[in-house]
């Protein structure tokens, strides 16, 4: 056993070793100082989600910062939506007068409008990025499960986690506290429930979308093919759906919470509240394993789970060797088109930056 622990730890230091860490915003001080200047002087609080814009700069939520911030191709910060204070007002107005109640993760549209999730607002907000107005166009503020077949405005959420467009240009909602997938039709403004039975159970390998019970869908993302790929939180696994056959496959973790398996099959691999998932361009799962401190990635060629970044101890690493970098609780992790990985490092109150050397 201690022999080939050692060989899988070796297969996983060649695997890491070919890429180095660094801090692409924040002090590792919380706060919500900084704007105008360079984003690695200023002070971020708890960033969650993470994407690239049609503008090239990278944009964040802080999810206890109460904010929207955005990191322009030369590196200067600003502060795009959000007074700092919770709460829940502002539609109709300037996005930078609104305010927030945890907001968890940001997409955008084809038209590059951006879409928030406001998890405790029970809501999705968006901003017109041409007059920066901010509206509520799903969830009405109170926790619940209802509103399917009818107006997503109306529709009442629990805590949604994580949105996604699909390839039809849907909008995809983890809706976390329900155990469900909802799906909102952004041409009729419709939602109706894509996954999930409303009660968290198992997910067996190859098992219909429809009818399959979830446990804490939490992440997800959709690779090249249009197929959508989550992470369950309480499920501690990676679930891959092909929408065109109507079938869910399990890709990795065996359900049970841990952090074992590295460098081996990521189905026999145990996970530790996975918050975040993004897929490469080619094709590779990458995670943030959130209670292990750690971002995973399912290398889709050899079905292996590979350790790149963190030790499993929760802390504020260096910059360079990413198997020797701490994190803490880390939340968001996005995928760049040239193959850049960007984390939210939250409790560290960092965006940090993956590349290969």
């Amino acid at each position: 056993m201690r022999t080939l622990l050692l060989l899988a730890l070796l297969v996983q230091s060649v695997t890491a070793a070919e890429w180095t860490i660094s801090t692409f915003a924040g002090t590792g001080v919380k706060g919500g100082t900084g704007d105008g200047g360079p984003a690695t002087a200023a002070q971020i609080d708890n960033p969650f989600g993470l994407v690239r814009g049609p503008d090239g700069a990278i944009w964040f939520c802080e999810y206890t910062g109460q904010r929207i911030r955005r990191v322009a191709p030369d590196g200067t910060i600003s502060t795009i939506a959000g007074t700092g204070k919770v709460g829940f007002t502002g539609d109709g107005g300037p996005a930078l007068e609104a305010t927030f109640n945890l907001p968890h993760e940001l997409r955008f549209d084809a038209k590059g409008d951006l879409y928030i999730v406001d998890m405790t607002n029970h809501a999705v907000r968006k901003i017109d990025m041409k007059t920066k107005i901010i509206t509520t166009i799903a969830g009405n503020g109170k926790p619940g499960y209802s509103g399917d077949g009818g107006p997503s405005k109306d529709a009442q959420f629990k805590q949604p986690h994580s949105i996604q467009f699909g390839p039809d240009g849907s909008l995809y909602v983890c809706d976390i506290g329900n155990n469900v997938i909802r799906k909102i039709d952004m041409k009729t403004g419709m939602i109706s429930t894509f996954a999930g039975t409303g009660k968290p159970g198992v997910t067996p390998d190859g098992a219909p979308i429809a009818g399959t019970p979830l446990k804490g869908p939490r992440s997800m993302d959709f690779d090249k093919q249009g197929n959508l790929w989550i992470v369950t939180r309480e499920g501690n696994q990676v679930l891959k759906f092909d929408l065109k056959a109507g079938k869910i496959s399990h890709i990795a973790g065996t359900g049970a919470k841990g952090f074992t398996g590295n460098g081996g099959p990521a189905k026999e691999a145990t996970l530790s509240g996975p918050k975040g998932i993004s897929i490469d361009s080619d094709g590779n799962a990458w995670l943030a394993d959130c209670e292990s401190h750690s971002i995973r990635m399912v290398n889709m060629k050899t079905g292996n789970l590979e350790l790149i970044a963190g030790l499993n101890q929760k802390g504020d690493g260096p910059d360079g060797d990413p198997l020797q970098c701490k994190m803490a609780r880390p939340h968001g992790v996005f995928c760049d088109a040239d193959g850049t990985v960007f984390i939210g490092d939250s409790e560290s109150h960092r965006v940090r930056l993956l590349k290969k050397k």
